[in-house]
Parts: C-alpha cells; structure tokens; sequence
C-alpha cells in the first residue's frame, strides 16, 4: 500500500513538472491507480472480499438452520439434555465448516487447517484430559440412559434427585434442598442406584419382637396394618412372615407395593402405626440390653 501511495505521488509530480503547472484535472490520479493496481492486489482484495461474504452469509445460514433444527428437535420425543448435546454438536460443526471454506478463499491450504487442528486437539486433549473422559462421560450417559431428569438416583455415598445431565456434570438435589454436582466421569464409571425409574416401589421392613410375645398376634397386626394402608396396593399382593429368629429377637418381615411418588409418606406412616398397635396389643419390641452377674465372694 505504501508503494503504491509512493507511486501515485510520483506520477503526480512528474506529470506536473512535464506540464508547469498544476494539474487541477483528477483524471492522472485514475490513471495512475491503474497503473500501480497489480493484478497480486486485485487478487488480494477479491478473495479477502469473497471471504468476507463467505463468513457473512455462512454464519446467517448457519443460524437459520440451528433454529429449523432446533424446532425440529423440540417436536420428537428426545430427551431435553440428548436436543441440547445435539445442537452444540452441529452448531459447532457448522460453523467450524464455514470457517474452513472462507479460510481456503483467503489462499490458506486445507492441509494446513487440518494439521493446525489436529495439533491443536492433541494439545487440548493432553491438557483436559480430567475434563475430556467427564464429557466422554456425558456423552455415555445421554446415550445409555441410566437415568433422566427428574429421577431419584443414589451414586456411591450421595443421592437425590436429578436437576441437570450436563456434558461436564451431573446436579443433584437432595432432600433437604442441597446440590450436589458429580462429574460425569465418576458418574459413568459408578454404580447407579435409579430409585424411581419404576412406576411402584416395593415396600420392605423388618420388625423385631420379643421371643414371649405372641408371634401369631404380631403377625395378625402386621397383616391388617398392610391390607388396611390406603397407599399399598392390595391387587400386587401383601405378605408378613418370619424372616430370621435373631439372637435376642424374633425378626419379622412385611412386604407391599405403593407408587413411587407416596413411598416414603407411606413408610414413616405404616412404621408409626406399628409401634401404636404393638403398644395396645402388648407385644414388645426388644432393644439391647447388658445384664451384668454378681457373684458374692
């Protein structure tokens, strides 16, 4: 650009002093133009151009598509995480193809935008490596499915329910109203206890009572207690039986169905009741004891 300011100047002066006075006409600044335009400029400035209205009109297509996409994805029965995975995916991929094309406009080789990519990666790769197995983590989880939005979970030493699959973490909200975030990488790699993915949950409980008590009676209680519930359902099916004869108990066990949103208002229910007709009906509920011997000497 200097030059071809320095040219134009030139020319000027030489035009005027061939002359002897000042030219007043602009047609020698038109003429000069042309002259220093070489084709290695013109060439220059169309594909900056071209490359200019590559990006313009890419990334406006690119931004349609992502929308019609996105509606369409809205209208199936994909899982809300699966649809935003998805469209960070393609969008990425879109936009990364515009690039590519206007960058092979402005003359760069396209063997050169894949090496500098592939270096790139490598380097990302090395340097996220915790960060990149948690999305691989992501990614399995979205595709397999153990467990959606919504559903209650238990994942080694924490549990609630499930607020967020992202591609890094996983939220949880437990039931005092705390969030726990787990990357996914520990999720994936966990055994997942999914609490609610079944409509009905079986009630399971174990009573303990006193060898004197009478056995026939604890059972009758337990039975009517069941079958009486409003929240079991009595069509599955209810059953009390001994399950173990402990070593300071008889160790009795009931069992039942209740939807999963009624679980667990149901257990501390039924738990409370059997204390109240164990109360009335004598029967007694063994808790440990120490009995020290004396011995005179």
């Amino acid at each position: 650009m200097f030059g071809v300011i320095t040219g134009i100047m030139g020319r000027g002066m030489a035009i005027r002093q061939q002359e002897g006075r000042p030219n007043l006409e602009p047609s020698w600044i038109i003429d000069t133009l042309k002259s220093c335009w070489t084709p290695g400029v013109k060439g220059a400035f169309w594909r900056i151009l071209t490359a200019v209205m590559i990006l313009a009109v890419g990334f406006r297509l690119a931004r349609w598509l992502g929308k019609f996409l996105k509606k369409t994805f809205d209208r199936t029965s994909m899982e809300e995480n699966v649809r935003k995975f998805l469209m960070t995916v393609l969008n990425a991929c879109m936009y990364a193809l515009v690039i590519f094309i206007a960058a092979e406009k402005l003359g760069v080789p396209s063997a050169s935008i894949v090496a500098l990519m592939g270096s790139a990666g490598v380097a990302i790769g090395l340097s996220l490596k915790e960060s990149l197995s948690n999305v691989a983590g992501g990614i399995l989880i979205l595709v397999t499915r153990p467990f959606v939005l919504q559903d209650y979970i238990v994942c080694g030493n924490v549990e609630g329910t499930v607020e967020d699959i992202g591609l890094v973490y996983t939220s949880l909200i437990t039931v005092d109203n705390r969030k726990i975030t787990i990357p996914n990488g520990t999720v994936a790699n966990a055994t997942i206890i999914n609490v609610t993915a079944q409509d009905k949950r079986q009630l399971d409980l174990e009573v303990n009572i006193d060898y004197k008590s009478d056995l026939k009676k604890a059972k009758e209680i337990l039975l009517e207690i069941l079958e009486n519930h409003p929240q079991v359902i009595r069509e599955d099916g209810v059953r009390v039986f001994v399950k173990e004869l402990g070593s300071s108990a008889v160790i009795l066990g009931m069992r039942g169905w209740i939807m999963r949103d009624e679980y667990w208002p149901a257990r501390w229910d039924i738990i409370e009741s059997i204390k109240f007709c164990f109360d009335e009906a004598g029967i007694v509920i063994p808790y440990k004891q120490v009995t020290i011997h004396r011995e005179d000497l």
